[in-house]
């Protein structure tokens, strides 16, 4: 069944420059659109992602926090943050317009315009706390997006999935104490940041992590994934799933040591629209996290992609 996918972009993603050699730049969404610009995604529908208000951050970050990631944008050069999180002088446009990205692709999936959601935006967002920036992270979108759903659109249950090599300690943190909101990771471990053990289960059991270890393949991720992920998404019945795609558990990337190829990506793209589809009217959204080799990201995309034209 073809189906209808927003495809969610904007050029300002390559205004957040970073230092020479940080992994997290903007040739990634090179490769993404590269990627993207086959002839085989002609029917994609594409959108530029608006900018939100600063304020929309606040869905998910205390006003304070909000206002000191915009107080510590740069006119020129960079600004550490973190020891490996910076700002440039377009970064702050750059996060804007990804959480604006992703609240418009919730706007179009829960309105029905269109089926699901592919937000192609940078930085990344989950490693976010409330109130603190990481791992290349400043505004978590993820959570943005999911507590944009139940704001502005009534959705009484919403659930994130993160495939992403590095844990989402981020929305782990946000959702910890949220009983409407299901946060589910696949991740290796040990690794930055060191958190999603499987006892890290939330104050009302809707945190649920799935750790793998340093040279687990393709294999038994599907398996680790369908055990521990999929079960609970089923009995949780979530309205719309919001997907925190990093493609950095790709056997190509340099930054992790587990063994996924393009097509475990696609695989649990379609185990996802098969939930989304039995509990929630199909409603997916995807927002862009990790992935640092090119190659595997743009294969790795191109896959994600395929699945959720349901091809």
């Amino acid at each position: 069944m073809i189906v209808t996918t927003l495809y969610v972009s904007h050029p300002c993603s390559l205004d957040h420059v970073m230092p020479e050699g940080h992994p997290e730049r903007p040739a990634r969404i090179r490769a993404v659109e590269r990627a993207l610009e086959r002839e085989s995604f002609s029917a994609l529908v594409r959108c530029l992602a608006p900018r939100a208000e600063l304020a929309t951050a606040e869905l998910a970050h205390p006003a304070e926090y909000v206002e000191m990631i915009a107080r510590a944008s740069p006119d020129e050069g960079f600004v550490q943050i973190d020891s490996d999180t910076l700002m440039s002088p377009g970064t702050l446009k750059a996060v804007l317009h990804a959480v604006g990205g992703a609240t418009h692709a919730v706007d179009a999936v829960m309105a029905g315009e269109c089926a699901n959601a592919f937000v192609a935006m940078r930085p990344p967002g989950h490693h976010a706390e409330r109130a603190t920036p990481m791992g290349f992270c400043l505004f978590n979108t993820a959570a943005i997006a999911a507590r944009h759903a139940r704001k502005a659109h009534g959705a009484t249950r919403v659930a994130i999935v993160d495939w992403d090599v590095h844990h989402g300690n981020g929305t782990q943190d946000i959702f910890w104490d949220d009983r409407d909101v299901m946060y589910a990771s696949t991740h290796q471990m040990p690794l930055f940041p060191g958190t999603g053990a499987k006892g890290e289960r939330g104050d009302h059991d809707t945190i649920v992590n799935v750790p793998l270890k340093a040279g687990d393949d393709g294999a038994v991720f599907r398996e680790a994934f369908e055990a521990g992920i999929v079960s609970r998404l089923d009995a949780f019945a979530p309205d719309l799933i919001v997907i925190s795609a990093g493609f950095d558990a790709h056997h190509l990337d340099p930054l992790a040591n587990l063994r996924l190829d393009e097509s475990d990506f696609g695989w649990a793209t379609r185990r996802l629209m098969e939930i989304a589809h039995k509990h929630g009217g199909g409603r997916v959204v995807s927002v862009l996290e990790g992935g640092y080799d090119l190659e595997g990201l743009s294969r790795s995309v191109a896959a994600h992609v395929d699945a959720l034209m349901g091809r």
